[in-house]
């Protein structure tokens, strides 16, 4: 192995999702010659929005990409919770946020936000697709990837950033089981347009039923993302199709099931949704974790891609003095990046699941009670209560 080891630094990186090209923009700010695996075919990611709150907001500031997230998506300006039948329960004061982070949220097509970041790869990034990994071999000199197609390739790190599904996770440390959610998610784009929540302003809402909710906000260029989440049985031998999603929200206020009757059957998602319970470690030798392989979370914070990007960023600052030929020095400073990451990110796991138990509320009674405490909770206590994640900078 120690022959196939290029003398300047070297990492790989297992996916090119969002917490891949991350951390392999942080990384060739270093000076780091950098191979990236993808598994698919093709660059490509869901055709689903997501949310970059004030702490992803930061984290793009320091790549010199956050004009270009903001020029691509649209800003949340509004941000409206109410109940199915229409009836306002509260507000999030978007604005007073913006203040406070010096930032709106922005949401972006996951497409092009992939798109934006893997457009600033330099010269010494390589990325190959249809890469399906086998076996990950490691001494003190380096670690090698061996793939599905006889390929292989060396370097002094290997940072596995593929998702809740990883096989880098697998390969570390075994199987790892994943931990329903309790519900199902139906998610979409399309276009379409309501006075309410026009472009120019950007956002949308939140409807809230008994174990189902129903979102909808604006992501830029005319389209609009939309996510539904219901309360199910893992598994349930349901028909998960159009109808489905209309059948579920029927008779809840306009202009959800409009929504839904405008978007393509072939572009709706349906998915379980699942987290994991923490690991203990991310870190083996010359090999660590990144994002949904180290921390999945359910969705409920809109922190998924935020996490990985923090992961990135610190990560990077870990190993920025580092003689990575030295296993030690690199040892060490990948436990200095799970002692400052390892409580954030199970913290956020932990109060997106605790989320759950608020948003996907079926007791009639909680219902109630519920969307009377929001309704009447003051503004400062709305900031405060989510100032640790959306204040926090890496």
């Amino acid at each position: 192995m120690k022959n196939n080891v290029a003398a300047s630094k070297k990492a790989l990186i297992l996916g090119a999702g969002i917490g891949g090209l991350t951390t392999a923009l942080f990384l060739q700010k270093q000076g780091w010659d950098i191979a990236i695996y993808e598994k698919k075919q093709e660059l490509s990611e869901f055709g689903a929005g997501i949310v970059l709150a004030a702490n992803a907001m930061h984290v793009l500031k320091k790549l010199d990409v956050a004009d270009k997230v903001k020029q691509a998506g649209a800003r949340v300006g509004k941000a409206d919770i109410r109940a199915w039948q229409g009836r306002a329960i509260t507000s999030v004061p978007v604005d007073l946020q913006a203040d406070k982070y010096q930032t709106y949220s922005y949401l972006i097509h996951r497409a092009k936000l992939q798109a934006i970041l893997a457009h600033e790869l330099g010269a010494h990034v390589t990325l190959h697709m249809n890469k399906k990994l086998n076996v990950i071999v490691q001494d003190e000199t380096g670690v090698t990837l061996k793939f599905e197609d006889g390929s292989e390739d060396s370097g002094h790190l290997l940072i596995g950033s593929d998702g809740i599904h990883s096989q880098s996770v697998a390969l570390l440390f075994g199987h790892q089981p994943l931990r329903y959610s309790g519900f199902h998610a139906l998610r979409g784009i399309t276009t379409f347009a309501d006075q309410r929540y026009p472009r120019e302003i950007g956002g949308g809402f939140e409807a809230w039923g008994k174990g189902k909710r129903f979102g909808f906000s604006q992501i830029g260029e005319n389209q609009v993302y939309w996510f539904a989440a219901v309360n199910s049985a893992p598994g349930a031998k349901i028909l998960l199709n159009k109808d489905h999603a209309l059948q579920q929200f029927k008779g809840w206020f306009q202009p959800i099931e409009a929504v839904i009757q405008s978007t393509a059957e072939a572009s709706i998602l349906f998915h379980d949704i699942y987290d994991r319970v923490p690991l203990q470690s991310w870190s083996k030798g010359r090999v660590t974790l990144l994002g949904d392989a180290a921390h999945p979370m359910l969705p409920n914070l809109g922190q998924g891609g935020a996490q990985a990007m923090e992961d990135a960023s610190v990560l990077a600052d870990c190993l920025s003095q580092v003689e990575v030929s030295r296993l030690e020095n690199l040892e060490a400073a990948l436990a200095a990046y799970e002692r400052t990451r390892m409580p954030r990110a199970h913290r956020v796991v932990q109060q997106s699941r605790r989320m759950s138990r608020v948003v996907q509320m079926s007791n009639p009674i909680g219902l109630m009670l519920r969307n009377k405490v929001l309704g009447i909770m003051p503004v400062k206590v709305q900031i405060s209560q989510l100032d640790w994640l959306l204040g926090h900078r890496v």
